[in-house]
């Protein structure tokens, strides 16, 4: 089997070892004589799948007891418009932290519902650094401070957790939960679209704080509402069955090499490895964002001209490494180096950068 080195920004990469258990188990899920994608999500057999899940994702993250864990459908876009839609009404305000084409989007759907305090901003400096603390101009009265952890254009990524002035935070991880350890009691709500770190696109993991989930406003249509989900584990309607499933795969895999821990150690391995090849190119390859915002997933930067940036992603692509074409709203090269790329990827990406100057 002739596996590239995938860097596209998500869908992402996943782990060998879950896809290899999701293969053996396609046709015939553990004696039952159907597939995942066939068996009712109400049978007991799902349920166990969906109990596994989140028992995994539970021990993995440190997720307080009384934490809700749901799987919905729709993306994390989706709940740029939930979370104000569940959360927000006319009078009220909402701090949201702009860092980026997500969280320029989130905060277009919450002005939707309600005010919209634009606490923290790198627009002007074109999305290449994270606002400090004492940069946030937080709202006394917010009903809750919303950021985006990492952003995937522009390769920044949260380098502190802000503090919300006793305000709920809610932070969109989808790219790069699972790849560090955090203190989810911190967080009023995590919701992360899995397809960039935990699992294949189509479901979103959202965990929430009960408390918060208490605030939720009424007269709501029930699929739009979060309580409706939670009252139901997330089997108010049928869910996205097989996705879920992966996510458990996914999971398995991070508790097998050892945790968040080992995840965290290989991050850093491969993010010291690519930012030093940047660096010490002399100025042959261009990082794009300020050094102490940097990303651990997506990487950015630029070459001479666009015309060499093209050469570079054709020659790359025909090493065996595919994705490293940046976004088209910035251009570039994008490298996402999510959990599941192993450290080799990244060792092979830095040789060919290397052989890629000497010969251009």
């Amino acid at each position: 089997m002739n596996r590239v080195f995938n860097f596209s920004p998500g869908p992402a990469t996943l782990p060998i070892e879950a896809l290899e258990v999701a293969k053996n188990e396609f046709l015939d899920y553990k004696g039952l004589g159907m597939s995942v994608f066939e068996m009712s999500h109400r049978s007991k057999d799902y349920e166990a799948i969906l109990e596994d899940t989140k028992a995994l994702l539970k021990k993995q993250l440190g997720i307080p007891d009384n934490y809700h864990i749901l799987f919905l459908g729709g993306g994390a876009s989706t709940q740029f418009a939930l979370i104000p839609m569940n959360f927000l009404s006319a009078d009220q305000t909402a701090d949201y932290i702009n860092t980026g084409a997500w969280s320029k989007k989130a905060i277009s759907e919450a002005k939707l519902f309600g005010k919209v305090n634009v606490a923290g901003s790198s627009e002007e400096g074109k999305f290449t650094f994270i606002p400090s603390q004492n940069e946030l101009k937080l709202s006394p009265d917010a009903v809750y401070v919303h950021m985006t952890s990492n952003n995937t254009i522009f390769g920044t990524q949260f380098p502190y957790w802000p503090d919300p002035h006793g305000k709920p935070l809610i932070c969109d991880m989808s790219s790069d939960i699972l790849s560090r350890k955090i203190d989810v009691s911190k967080f009023a709500m995590i919701y992360a679209g899995a397809q960039k770190n935990i699992g294949p696109a189509g479901v979103t993991v959202i965990i929430m704080n009960p408390d918060f989930a208490a605030k939720q406003k009424s007269g709501l249509p029930k699929i739009l509402s979060y309580s409706t989900h939670i009252k139901e584990n997330s089997l108010y309607n049928t869910p996205p069955a097989y996705n879920i499933y992966m996510i458990k795969l996914v999971l398995q895999w991070v508790d097998q090499i050892g945790g968040l821990a080992e995840v965290e150690k290989r991050n850093k391995t491969k993010k010291d490895m690519l930012y030093g090849a940047i660096d010490n190119s002399g100025g042959y390859y261009k990082g794009t964002v300020r050094p102490d915002s940097r990303s651990g997933m997506n990487a950015t930067m630029r070459l001479g001209s666009e015309e060499l940036e093209e050469k570079f992603v054709k020659a790359a692509k025909a090493a065996g490494m595919i994705g490293l074409k940046g976004h088209r709203s910035v251009g570039g090269i994008r490298v996402s180096m999510y959990n599941a790329l192993p450290v080799a990827g990244i060792e092979k990406l830095v040789g060919f950068m290397a052989d890629f100057k000497k010969k251009n």
